[in-house]
C-alpha cells in the first residue's frame, strides 16, 4: 500500500514585536504558517488602576488596520500579556487584572483572531477559568489554547534530588496536568479549551506522554534550546524527543518554535520539521484506511434489522486480512474432516449464513481448491440487494456449486444438515449486530458433529480518558429524545485522541454451537481496574477477539490486535459526567447486556470510585433490532 505524508503546520513564537508586518513578512518567507504575538504590545502596558500610565491618552494597542481582516483570523494567534494575574491576592490588583483581561480578549475579538494563548504558571488559577469559561459561554469565536510545560523542571529537580515522601508530598501541587485539569474542569471541558504543550528538556516516560494523549493538544511548543547540532551545524532533535514528536503528530497537531536563534536562521527548524513529518509516512492499511475517520462518532450498524448498502459491502470487502483468516480456517476444518483417502468421495455441506455479497462463499471455494476436497455451499441472505449480486455470480463464476437461498436465516427450512456453519455477524463489540441470537437459530442447521466458524468470541472492555469524545457526545443534538440519549449510546469510533487508563479485560463470551439446554444470551459482569496514575474517566472502549477455528483468531483489542485488519472500529461507551480518578484507587463499573423478543441492549453503570446511575435503563436510548 502507498505511504501518505503531509506537511508540518508550523508556527513562530515572538514575544516582542515591533513591525507586524515585517514580522510576518520574515516568517512567512521562513517557511512558517503564522505567527503567535502578543495582542498589546509591552510598552502599551496599562495601569488602570493608579500610576502615570492611568490617565494616559491614545490608543491601548495597535490599530487593526495594519493588517487585513484574512490576515488577522489566519496568520495570528494572540498571546495575553504575561503580567495579568486574575487571580492575585490582592483585591485591588486583582481588580485592575480582570479590566486588562477583558480588555484584551474583547480586542482580540475584535480582531477575529482564530486563537489566543494562555499561560498557566501555577495551579492556582480558577478566578482566570471562570472568566474564560464565561467567554465561551457568551459565544467567544477564537479557541483558547492554554500553554504550559509537559513536565514541570521543578518537579523534575525535585525528583532528582528530595527524599519520596517531599515529592509524593508537592507533586500534585507542581505537576503540570494537575493544573491543566484543574482549569479545564473549572471550564467544565469546553471544546474550545485546547493545549499548547511544550516540550521538556528531560524526555518524558512513556506512562507520563500516554496521560497526555488523553487531553486535546491543539499544538506543540519547542523551544529552540531542545534543538542540537548536527555534523553539518543544523538544528535536529535528539531520538528521545523525535519519538515524542511522532506520538504527539497522531494527533494532527501544529508545532510552534519559541526562543533564541542558535542555528544561524530560523528557517532550520522549520525545514526540519517538515522534514520529520514527511518522513513520518503511514504504510499500515488500517492507518490509512482511517485516516480522516480519526475520533469520529458513527452509529452501529445494525445490519439484522437494516439492509446494507453497496458500498458498505465493498468497504469490507477489502480487508487484506479477515477474509484471508476465515479462508484459512475452513482450509483446516476441511482438512482435519475429510481424509486424504476420502477426498475424492466424501463432500461437506457448507453454509454461509448472512453471505452479503459472497466473500466468504469465495473465502470456502478457495479454501476447497487449495485443500483439494469437496464442498457445496449454500450462499443465505436476507438482504434481496445483495442476493443479486450473488445470483450473478453463482451464473456466472460458481454454477451448481452454490446455491444461493434469499431468505432470514431464523426463517430457512434446510434441504440437508451443514458440516460448517460460516458467518460473519460480529460488530466492534462481538456480540452487538445479534450474532448469538441469528446463530443460536441457525445452528439446527448443523449435523450433530457440525461446526461453526467462528467457534466462540469475547468482548473486552477498558477505561478511557478523552475529552473530546465526551464533548463530541455532548455537542450531538437530538430533538424528541431523552435528554440523556447521546450519553446513553455506544458508538463506533477510530480512536486516537485518547489516554487507557488500565489494561483491557474481558466482558461476555459465547460459544457456538451453543451446547446448553436453555439458550439464553443476556450477560452481567463486573469488572474493577486498577488506576495507577491521577486521570479522567470520560467512558469504556469496547473492542473483540474471536476463534474463528481452534487458534487461527482475529482480535481488534490493542493489546492482540490482528496487524493489517481495518474491518472494525473499536466501540465508545460514554457516561453522564466525567469521574475524577486517583492514583490507587479501584474504578468499578458494571456491564449487562439485556434482552426482550424484539430487542437486545446494554445498559453500564460505575460504582467505585463513586456510585453513579446506570446508563440506558430498559433500553431507553438504545437498542439493537431483532
Amino acid at each position: 500500500m502507498a505511504s501518505t505524508s503531509r506537511r508540518v503546520s508550523c508556527g513562530l513564537d515572538l514575544c516582542s514585536v515591533p513591525d507586524i508586518r515585517a514580522s510576518l513578512q520574515c516568517a512567512s518567507e521562513a517557511g512558517y504558517d503564522f505567527t503567535c504575538l502578543p495582542i498589546v504590545h509591552p510598552r502599551f502596558k496599562r495601569e488602570l488602576i493608579s500610576g502615570k500610565c492611568k490617565d494616559r491618552s491614545g490608543a491601548f494597542t495597535r490599530s487593526d488596520l495594519i493588517l487585513s481582516s484574512s490576515d488577522w483570523n489566519n496568520l495570528i494567534v494572540g498571546k495575553l500579556s504575561p503580567y495579568i494575574d486574575v487571580d492575585s491576592q490582592d483585591p485591588a490588583q486583582r481588580r485592575h487584572a480582570e479590566e486588562v483581561l477583558t480588555q484584551e480578549l474583547t480586542y482580540a475579538s475584535h480582531l477575529s483572531l482564530p486563537a489566543i494563548l494562555i499561560a498557566l504558571r501555577n495551579s492556582n488559577h480558577v478566578n482566570l477559568a471562570r472568566i474564560i469559561h464565561n467567554k465561551i459561554q457568551a459565544g467567544c469565536a477564537y479557541q483558547i489554547w492554554v500553554h504550559l510545560n509537559m513536565k514541570n523542571p521543578a518537579l523534575e529537580a525535585m525528583n532528582l534530588y528530595a527524599d519520596n515522601e517531599e515529592y509524593e508530598r508537592h507533586h500534585q501541587d507542581m505537576d503540570t496536568w494537575e493544573w491543566w485539569n484543574h482549569f479545564r474542569s473549572v471550564c467544565n471541558f469546553e471544546k474550545k479549551l485546547g493545549l499548547a504543550l511544550e516540550i521538556s528538556g528531560d524526555v518524558p516516560s512513556e506512562k507520563e506522554i500516554a496521560r497526555w494523549m488523553g487531553e486535546p493538544i491543539k499544538c506543540i511548543v519547542l523551544p529552540t534550546t531542545l534543538f542540537i547540532t548536527n555534523k553539518k551545524g543544523y538544528p535536529v532533535l535528539s531520538r528521545g524527543h523525535q519519538n515524542i514528536i511522532k506520538t504527539l503528530a497522531t494527533l494532527d497537531v501544529q508545532v510552534v518554535i519559541r526562543g533564541t536563534v542558535r542555528h544561524g536562521h530560523i528557517k532550520y527548524y522549520q525545514q526540519y520539521l517538515d522534514h520529520l513529518w514527511q518522513t513520518m509516512s503511514q504504510t499500515d492499511p488500517l492507518v490509512a484506511y482511517a485516516r480522516g475517520y480519526e475520533d469520529y462518532l458513527q452509529c452501529p450498524l445494525q445490519p439484522l434489522m437494516d439492509n446494507l448498502e453497496s458500498q458498505t459491502y465493498e468497504v469490507f470487502e477489502k480487508d487484506p486480512v479477515k477474509y484471508n483468516e476465515y479462508q484459512r480456517a475452513i482450509y483446516t476444518a476441511l482438512l482435519d474432516r475429510v481424509r486424504y483417502e476420502e477426498k475424492d468421495t466424501k463432500s461437506q455441506i457448507v453454509m454461509v449464513v448472512g453471505a452479503g455479497r459472497g466473500p466468504l462463499v469465495r473465502a470456502a471455494l478457495n479454501a476447497a481448491n487449495k485443500a483439494d476436497r469437496q464442498i457445496k455451499v449454500y450462499a443465505v441472505e436476507k438482504n434481496p440487494n445483495a442476493v443479486v449480486t450473488l445470483q450473478a455470480q453463482q451464473e456466472e463464476i460458481w454454477g451448481s456449486q452454490v446455491t444461493v437461498v434469499s431468505c432470514d436465516m431464523r426463517d430457512w427450512k434446510p434441504p440437508e444438515k451443514a458440516d460448517i456453519l460460516v458467518s460473519e455477524l460480529l460488530g466492534s463489540f462481538g456480540d452487538n449486530e445479534l450474532s448469538p441470537e441469528c446463530l443460536d437459530g441457525a445452528q439446527s442447521f448443523l449435523k450433530e458433529d457440525g461446526i461453526s466458524i467462528p467457534y466462540s468470541y469475547t468482548s473486552y472492555l477498558c477505561p478511557v480518558q478523552s475529552s473530546k469524545l465526551y464533548n463530541e457526545v455532548r455537542l450531538c443534538k437530538e430533538r424528541d429524545k431523552h435528554p440523556l440519549y447521546h450519553y446513553e449510546n455506544p458508538y463506533v469510533v477510530h480512536l486516537q485522541n485518547k489516554f487507557q487508563l488500565a489494561p483491557t479485560q474481558p466482558l461476555f463470551t459465547f460459544h457456538h454451537p451453543n451446547k446448553s439446554e436453555v439458550l439464553d444470551n443476556t450477560r452481567y459482569e463486573r469488572l474493577t481496574f486498577q488506576i495507577t496514575q491521577n486521570c479522567v474517566l470520560h467512558g469504556f472502549s469496547g473492542y473483540f477477539d474471536t476463534i474463528l477455528y481452534k487458534n487461527i483468531t482475529l482480535s481488534i483489542v490493542p493489546e492482540t490486535h490482528s496487524k493489517g485488519m481495518f474491518s472494525w472500529f473499536p466501540i465508545f461507551f460514554p457516561i453522564r459526567e466525567p469521574v475524577q480518578l486517583k492514583a490507587g484507587c479501584d474504578l468499578e463499573v458494571h456491564f449487562w447486556r439485556l434482552c426482550n423478543k424484539k430487542n437486545v441492549w446494554y445498559e453500564w453503570a460505575v460504582t467505585k470510585p463513586i456510585p453513579g446511575p446506570v446508563h440506558n435503563p430498559n433500553g431507553r436510548s438504545y437498542t439493537i433490532g431483532l
